[in-house]
Formats: structure tokens, sequence, C-alpha cells
């Protein structure tokens, strides 16, 4: 796992944040932080307290599918990946008390969750980072107990079959997050 703080000079990120802040990103609510599995085996959504979200996807299964694609160049000129999967925007609002989500990776059943994650070892070619565009008191936890807080403007790349899980926040009206699933 690598962590980089201060990941773009501040004029870039400013601009970045400013147009996720602001009223030019669309959003798309999504009923659903995680996809799962009930008692039964049967794909369903973790519908709890707080477990929904804001979403924009950028990029999905080697493929642009917004027009703001371009606003991450500065991100995507930095990390200069051989091929994207996904970028996909999370904003999650705040809760009275943090809400933690199941641990999951990126990249399998996100897009159709009647399918299996994709085989383990084909994962291992994959990285997943996540951007942070606002600081609060939400947090990324790794499957291990690692915990990385949410601090604006940085940036968290780890191997794509580590599983991890996101939280809400209680201290600012919202959590965002911009998550990357790519080959270096």
């Amino acid at each position: 796992m690598k962590i980089e703080d201060n990941f773009l000079d501040q004029d870039e990120f400013k601009e970045i944040q400013g147009s996720f802040l602001g009223k030019e990103i669309p959003w798309h609510y999504s009923d659903t932080v995680v996809y799962g599995k009930d008692d039964s085996g049967k794909i369903k959504g973790v519908i709890k307290d707080g477990n929904f979200q804001f979403v924009h996807m950028f990029y999905t299964q080697h493929a642009p599918i917004s027009p703001y694609l371009e606003k991450l160049n500065p991100i995507l000129e930095k990390i200069r990946p051989t091929a994207l999967y996904r970028i996909k925007a999370n904003l999650i609002t705040s809760t009275i008390e943090p809400v933690k989500h199941d641990f999951h990776v990126d990249i399998g059943n996100y897009d159709n969750p009647e399918r299996e994650t994709i085989y383990p070892e084909k994962l291992k070619i994959f990285t997943t980072s996540i951007f942070y565009l606002n600081t609060n008191d939400g947090f990324t936890e790794l499957e291990d107990g690692t915990i990385i807080n949410s601090v604006e403007n940085r940036f968290v790349t780890f191997p794509a079959n580590i599983k991890h899980r996101g939280t809400s926040c209680t201290d600012k009206n919202i959590r965002m997050v911009i998550n990357f699933n790519y080959i270096k």
C-alpha cells in the first residue's frame, strides 16, 4: 500500500474539488454502497441505515462514459495507467453515528451483481487507488485493519485483490472519493 499526501499541486486539486463540490458534476442516487449475498446465497443490495450513496461513473469496463472524464487528466497523467477498467466517484452523506460499509473489492460484481467477482488470479494484475476530495472523520479500512483517514488531496494505492471498505462521516455534510481501477 502507498499513501501520497498533497498528490496534486494545489491549483489542480482545487479545480477538481470545485467541480465535484459545485453544480458541474451530476450525481446519481444508488440505494446500495456494496452488493452482497443474503443468508441463502442470493445476490442482493446490502441495505441498512446510511448504506446509500451518490455516484458519478466516469469510466467502466475499459470505456469512457462521462463527458467529465477530462477533469481527471491531472490524476491520470500522474498515475499513467497502461489500461483503465473503472473510475467512479462516490459521495456519501453524513450520518449521526459512523456507518461502516461491507468489505469488498471494486472489480467484479459492482456492475452486474448476478456475476461473481473476477477470478482472484486475474484481480492480481489490477491496482485500486482512492483519491480523497475532502477531509472528514470518515476513513477507508483494509481487511487487515489498516485505517486510511479521509484527507483531501490524498491518493492511496493498493492491489485490487485487497478487500476494503469505506465509512460515512459525522463531522462534515459529505465524504467524497474517486476510485480508480486500472493496470499499471
